[in-house]
């Protein structure tokens, strides 16, 4: 048997994973976009489904002006005594965040907010009842005692382990297995260099030996598809097994670059003679694993279109910061997305009027149709293909024209202009892992190279996104536009 990486395919970065019984949930990063840290459930780690997001109001999460790639990094979610808990970090207000729940496909509490710097937050539940922080700190990986009721630490924050020399060391958590305590962290920064190493003691105060055969998990040097592997989280299954969901990129072209982002992949794990944990055998991953996993339990698959003919946005969507209210409707005209398109435009580190989901795929298409009747040239609406405000590419209508405009860097051009046709507009954009196509009807307008919109280009952490915009270009739009419908198609590529 074997399955095949990513498990969860897009910009789904830093995953971490609790069980409850024979049920997995799983949390990820999601940096500027609104609702924040999608929760996935599976009942086998491989086929998973999204239920929710762990954030989804302005109060536990204010995203203002929030610069692109910072927001929300690194969340971790634990079950303890009947209630899952996640915490994370707000990187715009420099804070840590812990929300609750005794239901994770509903809503999550209020936020309590720590007073503490850096990133990467785990919570370490112990046997004796006491709850342990941990997170990247000056010196290495730190961590304090935590009173949950008043959100303050008990005593000062001690420095555990300086890691293994390798490039700032983060992503830890701590598990205690057979009486020891093991500390696992992610080395190198989260680039070519990753490496997930792991160390263990008597005591979660130390001190920790390192493994003999760290790091347990990389893919550096190595000519395998996936690279980046790093930011892990341990889990046992409900037959016994142990496995590892971390993160890693899919390159293409050269020199390599990665335009979907940080994705989530799964790895078996072993433990040795000596109780230290080997990774896939050889603390390398590729795209096919051939390994056992437990019987398989698949979901549905989802639609491809969306008609919009819902109350409620699916949990596939998100805004590009907190959504103004008046920029977006789903009843003012029913079965239609109507944008109202605002001042902001797309090189705003701002909220515009922008829905978007997550290119998945290498090779895949999006269409939509749209209604759209500007009565000035300023005024724009159509698909975007978004990494940052510095790096996108969009075919919208204009004024009285058709463009696409591709934005890298300070270079911007058209590079297709037409005269717009009467009517309602069938936009598409199709995908390949080297080029993109802009398409008006069946009609090729231009093309683009997704490298450009990729970190080692782009910079930041995210990875690309398809969405629906409008703006005014500095002034409020006169008129709406309506998305009637739109289309996601893949190939699974």
């Amino acid at each position: 048997m074997s399955y095949k990486n990513p498990v969860i395919p897009g910009f789904y970065p830093d995953p971490s994973v609790c069980r409850v019984e024979e049920d997995y949930y799983l949390v990820t990063s999601s940096f500027e976009y609104f609702p924040g840290v999608p929760v996935f459930h599976s009942r086998d780690l491989v086929n998973w489904r999204q239920i929710g997001h762990c954030l989804t109001r302005e109060s536990q999460l204010p995203l203002e002006k929030a610069e692109a790639s910072a927001g929300i990094y690194a969340p971790t979610i634990r079950h303890h005594r009947g209630r899952f808990y996640m915490v994370t970090t707000n990187s715009s207000l420099k804070k840590h965040l812990i929300v609750s729940t005794d239901d994770p496909f509903g809503e999550w509490s209020e936020p309590l907010w720590l007073e503490h710097g850096y990133i990467d937050p785990s919570l370490f539940f112990d046997d004796d009842g006491k709850l342990y922080f941990t997170s990247n700190g000056p010196g290495g990986i730190v961590q304090s005692e935590l009173d949950l009721v008043t959100g303050r630490f008990v005593g000062d924050m001690r420095v555990l382990w300086a890691g293994t020399g390798g490039q700032a060391a983060e992503a830890p958590h701590i598990y205690k297995i057979r009486d020891l305590y093991y500390l696992m962290i992610a080395e190198g920064g989260t680039e070519y260099a990753h490496m997930e190493t792991i160390a263990r003691s008597k005591s979660p105060w130390g001190p920790f030996e390192p493994c003999p055969h760290n790091p347990i998990l990389t893919n550096r040097g190595r000519q395998r598809s996936l690279q980046c592997t790093g930011h892990a989280d341990l889990v046992e299954d409900h037959q016994g097994n142990w496995w590892m969901v971390f993160l890693a990129v899919r390159p293409v072209g050269y020199p390599p670059a990665h335009h979907l982002g940080r994705e989530t992949c799964l790895a078996p794990v072993t433990w040795d003679a000596d109780g230290w944990p080997v990774v896939n055998g050889d603390g390398t991953v590729d795209l096919n694993v051939p390994s056992a996993t437990l019987p398989p339990k698949q979901w549905p698959v989802a639609p491809v279109r969306d008609d919009f003919e819902t109350p409620k946005l699916g949990m596939e969507w998100n805004f590009l910061r907190n959504p103004r209210q008046e920029d977006w409707s789903l009843s003012a005209r029913p079965g239609c997305l109507r944008l109202n398109g605002s001042p902001v435009t797309l090189d705003a580190e701002d909220s515009l009027a922008w829905v978007g989901q997550r290119q998945r795929h290498h090779t895949c298409s999006i269409r939509t149709l749209l209604e759209f009747a500007p009565r000035k040239d300023n005024e724009e609406a159509g698909l975007v293909v978004y990494m940052n405000p510095r790096h996108h590419y969009e075919i919208a209508v204009k004024g009285t024209r058709v463009i696409v405009r591709r934005r890298i860097g300070s270079l911007i051009a058209e590079v297709a202009s037409l005269i717009a046709p009467q009517g309602k507009l069938t936009l598409g954009i199709m995908a390949e892992p080297m080029r993109y196509r802009f398409m008006l009807g069946e009609q090729c307008l231009a093309e683009a190279e997704p490298r450009y919109l990729a970190t080692e280009i782009a910079g930041g952490f995210t990875g690309l996104y398809f969405a629906m915009y409008a703006t005014g270009n500095g002034q409020r739009c006169s008129t709406p536009a309506d998305f009637d419908s739109f289309e996601y198609s893949t190939s699974n590529g």
